[in-house]
């Protein structure tokens, strides 16, 4: 391999790994604001319980997707210099609003959030959770400005010294790939992280449910963190703690995910759609390449099936296929006519001279396919979920929590999948022409990769595999130890907010609550 294949992989490994952290980490701050504004209205001290349990999780994959995401940023000058010297006066705009706004946002409050229970007013302290969550959302959105640059560039023109000059701030961040594709990722990190929350809850559930019925049949069970232990000791009480918790705490908190799935689902078929109409405008070629269409059709077929997908068209074979659904999803009209890779090939030979312009079909059809049959997942979670916990009913399946579980991975492997399909169905392109925008904004990623050594770029490509396989089996550790520990005992009688102006307590002993901790 060249320095531009080891390049790619390079960058297509740290953004994968880095984006399996991201989803949830948008999706759950929400959730949690949410989860903790339900405490304070209704005094249910379950659902502190509960905000406390996801806390622990939100933070450590919070922790790691900012180590993982300076690397990633710091690639755009390492392995990807020329593109930023191409573009970085537009692309460096919207990553610089990025940092300042939103991830100091995030990061502030989140301390303030970490350290301030039972120091700050609990108005105050909900109010910070909700600035993190707000804070996590616009940098996703700072972040897909910059990327639909990539894809589609406005508000900049190209100058003399052969480089790309913003020329309006408002055009780049308001772009209409940008507009299309926001809600679309945040659809799916809200599915993510519902999809974790549910299925954790739903195996507590169960779990507590078979404890349960074990202690009334007088079998012998080993402690466990996550219920309250009663303080009679008898059998009978420890087991009416554990159906409580199944009803009270792990019931209402896997409803309230279900329906964040269902709305985070319909969102995600809506602005797919929209997605998907426009990229047929602005990048043919990725939508014919997703969908093998390797020759302009009329009432264009949707391939269920192709066999065969390299990268050219003579060895495509289309197996099963239905007539004019391709067509409708690209215009709304079954009897429009789409243009194939071949012809769009000629089209842009013609314009940009000779050069392979096609992107590599068979993982650009297959990664298309990939992101909506991995969302399948999530929507066996839900509908399993909502038929076994109706009309107040509480999950028993051991066999269906575990099923649960299993299919916790299937919406970050549906995000990775949209992200692969997003960035290769672009390729060649590391910025793709726009239609009708200044046609000297372009570049490939052959004119985009720094003039290092293959072997150099080879050597970080290994140190950074080995070093963040390390850090996702530390991820995983961390959260299946906090996901087995359960919600926290003393979480189930909140300490009151400190009174600053207490001066009946000893001054040389401070209480718990005054300790510089995590709080948990």
């Amino acid at each position: 391999m060249d320095v531009l294949d080891v390049s790619r992989w390079q960058f297509g490994i740290t953004t994968v790994y880095h984006f399996i952290l991201v989803p949830l980490t948008i999706g759950l701050a929400p959730m949690i604001a949410i989860m903790q504004t339900v405490w304070h209205v209704t005094g249910n001290v379950q659902w502190y319980r509960a905000t406390k349990f996801f806390g622990k999780i939100f933070l450590i994959n919070f922790a790691l997707g900012v180590a993982t995401g300076i690397v990633q940023e710091f690639q755009f000058g390492m392995n990807w210099s020329e593109y930023s010297r191409f573009v970085g006066d537009v692309f460096g705009a919207p990553l610089a609003f990025e940092a300042l706004v939103a991830f100091f946002l995030e990061s502030t409050f989140l301390g303030l959030w970490i350290f301030g229970w039972q120091r700050l007013p609990r108005a105050v302290h909900l109010a910070s959770i909700w600035l993190v969550a707000i804070g996590v959302t616009a940098s996703a959105y700072f972040i897909i400005a910059a990327n639909s640059f990539m894809q589609h560039p406005v508000g900049a023109h190209f100058v003399s010294r052969g480089r790309a000059e913003m020329v309006s701030f408002w055009k780049v961040i308001t772009n209409n790939t940008t507009l299309a594709a926001f809600p679309h990722v945040v659809a799916g990190s809200w599915l993510t992280a519902a999809t974790l929350v549910a299925a954790v809850c739903i195996w507590w559930m169960a779990r507590d449910m078979a404890r349960a019925k074990k202690l009334r049949d007088g079998d012998e069970v080993p402690a466990q963190g996550g219920s309250v232990t009663p303080t009679d000791g008898s059998t009978d009480a420890e087991a009416d703690a554990l159906e409580k918790d199944a009803a009270t705490l792990f019931r209402p908190v896997t409803r309230f995910s279900l329906w964040v799935m269902i709305v985070a689902a319909v969102i995600l078929v809506i602005t797919g759609d929209v997605q998907g109409k426009l990229m047929f405008e602005q990048q043919p070629m990725k939508m014919a390449s997703a969908e093998s269409l390797c020759h302009t059709e009329k009432s264009a077929s949707f391939s269920v099936l192709t066999i065969g997908t390299q990268n050219n068209c003579e060895h495509v074979t289309r197996v099963i296929e239905i007539p004019g659904v391709t067509s409708f999803l690209g215009t709304n009209n079954f009897n429009s006519t789409l243009r194939g890779v071949e012809e769009l090939q000629q089209e842009q030979e013609a314009r940009f001279g000779p050069g392979n312009y096609k992107p590599n079909l068979f993982v650009t059809y297959w990664a298309f396919r990939a992101m909506i049959t991995w969302a399948l997942g999530s929507a066996v979670v839900a509908l399993g979920a909502l038929w076994l916990t109706r009309k107040k009913r509480v999950v028993t399946s051991h066999r269906f929590a575990l099923l649960c579980l299993w299919l916790t991975p299937t919406p970050f492997l549906a995000n990775a999948s949209g992200w692969i399909f997003t960035e290769m169905g672009r390729q060649p392109w590391v910025v793709a022409p726009n239609p009708t925008g200044d046609p000297n904004i372009h570049l490939t990623v052959q004119q985009g990769v720094s003039h290092h050594s293959a072997g150099m770029v080879l050597a970080t490509l290994i140190i950074f595999t080995l070093l963040y396989g390390s850090l996702g089996v530390i991820w995983f550790l961390l959260i299946r130890r906090y996901v087995i520990a359960g919600p926290l005992k003393h979480d189930a009688d909140p300490a009151e907010d400190r009174n600053p102006y207490d001066t009946d307590s000893d001054p040389h002993e401070p209480s718990e609550t005054e300790q510089l901790s995590f709080a948990y």
